[in-house]
């Protein structure tokens, strides 16, 4: 109990800064009332799809273009569907992509990829809000657990499956995820949501937006949420529940005819139960039953100023600050500052081009222990990088042919070179077929370079323990890719899309965890033998698929939206090496087979009823069976400003895994039925 109350006084002064520093941003923001209540976004039944196959991206290019011209296989996932969803974080989103391979491994953990290679942190997947990376270079992959933004406040989310290299530059290989949120003049008005449930046990938000004058609107938000444990494999209390608490707000300002400023934060705190999990001990002959308990928090401001400088020209300045502490296995501070400049230039004949530079600075320390640690344990690291693409009109409107490079340099490896061509041929106002050939590299975490970590330990010849270690080696080479893609798009009619993408890739020096020669060691004590294991860059192979994604409006009151997705892997190692378990992991950690069903009916204008039915197939390594996960939403306007939504979520089972994290550094629940109803309040 003393424990318990430290922690409640911890949160609630955690909670005393957020609501003070938005207290703060609402007092400096209300010099003048909202002129509007906040917008409602329009129903997606009001537009054709001929217009959500034309609707506008920024992530393929960072400047925006009709899907329609994109050599990219591109996904929205739009405000209308978001709130559709009934989802309650980001990856249950993730989930309607095809392609995207999205797997719970316990309350607050996600294994998420495109297209292979799922893993807890899946290093070949970017991910960025609003242009700013959330790919934490520590671990190599996203912490989804503290990715969390008021729903409302989306106004989209681009997933490109495939790479981006040439354009986001490195770890951008297998994917790119873009969460674009709303303009402060897009949220207008007073927000009061909450609700709960079963699962879910409580959750709420608080958000107010107005303007500032004539030139500057605004949004402050407060966000909570409680979430209860999942059940372990013997259907007991898994030890995972947990809650987060964040603040933010959001300004965009129109400093003169030709000049935009927008500045954007926020700050989280979230305590995390992690199941209880075996470490391997020096001091006692079998692994030691540890219940543990997670603490991270952090904070990001962003300031992105725009300036026009002819109707043909502009240019972009984003500056960011990222930190966070993580307080797990080991205790993790990193710092990150990350400057970001863009030109983009149309003025030359059927030639629209963008380039760019980066810089980013991360000062990094963490505290190890027994179980696991960095060496070395404090690190500074910078990343120098520059692009350019140039879209040519070879023949206007109808032939465009796209070419564009990124060179960058990092802190291990030193230059990367990743090239990109893409064409895209309107055959017709209704059907365009486009490929593309791309060049992506993925850099070394710190987990990779510099990670010490005990993977077991039993008792060696005359009772010396003898210690399994993963030791990382700074010697690795980036993991390359060459992809090739093609696809077609087409409204056959104004009530059916069709979004085709066939795939193969080529993969080269993958990494391999071999064996090194052993040594005695003293620290910590008492003395025991080291068996290492590092990196070596010794596997190869390809992968090819194909992506299924439609939309059919059978009745303009009801809209079905079914996707499929087929995935071949093979990895083969080279003759040097000796390891036994990443080809398997490689080829078996994503599903074959995965497909989904969303289907959208509207009863009345105040009524809608939404169902999402989810298929992944079995995985071979670590084992998981295929399953059917189930979820549906009923809708309804209460009256003006006020709506009641009923959810019901992996409704067809009881309990079912989806997940087995190989490393161990999550354990695994079970996801289990829940339901939760959710009242939301526009003003």
């Amino acid at each position: 109990m003393p424990g318990k109350r430290k922690h409640a006084v911890t949160l609630n002064y955690r909670a005393g800064k957020v609501v003070r520093a938005i207290t703060l941003a609402t007092i400096l923001g209300s010099a003048s009332p909202p002129a509007r209540a906040q917008q409602e976004s329009a129903d997606l039944t009001a537009r054709s799809l001929e217009d959500l196959m034309n609707i506008e991206v920024t992530s393929v290019s960072k400047i925006k273009q009709t899907l329609s011209r994109t050599a990219a296989a591109v996904f929205v996932i739009s405000a209308e569907d978001i709130l559709r969803s009934g989802a309650r974080n980001i990856p249950d989103l993730l989930r309607m992509v095809p392609g995207m391979d999205v797997a719970q491994i316990n309350a607050s953990t996600w294994a998420i990829s495109a297209r292979g290679f799922n893993g807890r942190f899946s290093n070949e997947l970017l991910v960025l809000v609003d242009g700013r990376p959330v790919y934490t270079q520590t671990f190599g992959g996203v912490f989804w657990d503290v990715l969390d933004l008021p729903f409302a406040d989306i106004e989209r989310i681009e997933v490109i499956r495939g790479p981006g290299g040439s354009i986001w530059g490195a770890n951008a290989v297998n994917g790119v995820i873009n969460i674009i949120t709303k303009k402060g003049s897009e949220t207008l008005g007073g927000l009061v949501l909450g609700g709960g449930g079963n699962l879910d046990q409580g959750f709420g938000a608080i958000q107010y937006g107005g303007s500032a004058g004539d030139s500057t609107d605004y949004r402050v938000y407060t966000k909570y949420f409680n979430q209860d444990h999942l059940p372990n494999s013997a259907d007991q209390d898994g030890g995972d529940g947990w809650h987060l608490l964040q603040g933010g707000f959001r300004t965009d300002s129109a400093l003169s005819s030709k000049d935009t400023l927008t500045v954007q934060g926020n700050i989280y705190d979230a305590r995390e139960g992690i199941p209880t999990s075996d470490f391997p001990s020096v001091t006692a002959s079998a692994p030691q039953n540890i219940e543990q308990l997670a603490n991270q928090t952090g904070e990001f401001v962003q300031a992105v100023w725009g300036h026009t400088l002819s109707t043909d020209s502009d240019t972009t300045l984003r500056v960011s600050y990222d930190r966070y502490e993580l307080n797990d296995i080991i205790r993790e501070r990193r710092s990150t500052l990350d400057l970001d400049f863009q030109h983009h230039f149309s003025g030359w004949a059927r030639q629209n081009i963008v380039w760019g530079l980066t810089y980013v600075y991360s000062p990094w320390n963490s505290d190890g222990n027994l179980t696991a640690s960095f060496v070395p344990s404090k690190l500074n690291t910078q990343l120098f990088s520059s692009f350019v693409q140039d879209e040519i009109a070879i023949v206007p409107d109808r032939f465009y042919l796209t070419v564009g490079a990124k060179l960058a340099h990092n802190y291990y490896t030193g230059f990367d070179f990743m090239p990109s061509a893409g064409v895209t041929w309107a055959l017709s106002p209704h059907h365009t077929l486009w490929a593309a050939v791309s060049k992506a590299e993925r850099t070394p975490s710190a987990i990779d370079a510099s990670a010490r970590y005990t993977l077991s330990a039993f008792p060696g010849p005359g009772g010396i323990p003898v210690l399994v270690t993963f030791i990382g080696t700074p010697q690795v080479k980036d993991e390359g890719l060459i992809a090739y893609e093609m696809g077609y798009r087409t409204t056959v009619r104004r009530t059916l899309s069709i979004d085709f993408t066939a795939y193969y890739n080529n993969y080269s020096d993958q990494y391999t965890r071999e064996p090194s020669s052993p040594f005695l060691d003293n620290i910590p004590p008492p003395t025991h033998f080291i068996l290492p294991i590092t990196y070596e860059n010794l596997m190869h192979g390809e992968t090819e698929g194909i992506e299924f994604a439609v939309n059919w409006q059978p009745t303009p009151r009801w809209t079905l939206s079914p996707g499929y997705a087929f995935e071949e892997i093979h990895m083969h190692l080279a003759p040097a090496s000796q390891d036994t378990t990443s080809v398997a992991a490689a080829e078996g950690s994503s599903p074959d087979h995965s497909a989904q069903l969303r289907s959208h009916f509207v009863f009345t204008h105040a009524l809608s009823w939404d169902t999402s039915a989810y298929f992944v197939g079995r995985l071979t390594d670590p084992s998981e069976p295929s399953y059917t996960r189930l979820d549906t939403q009923l809708s309804w306007l209460v009256g003006e400003g006020v709506s009641l939504s009923l959810v019901g979520q992996n409704l067809l089972r009881d309990l079912h895994e989806e997940f087995v994290d190989s490393t161990n550094s999550a354990r695994r629940t079970q996801v289990k039925r829940s339901a939760y109803a959710k009242f939301t309040w526009r003003f």
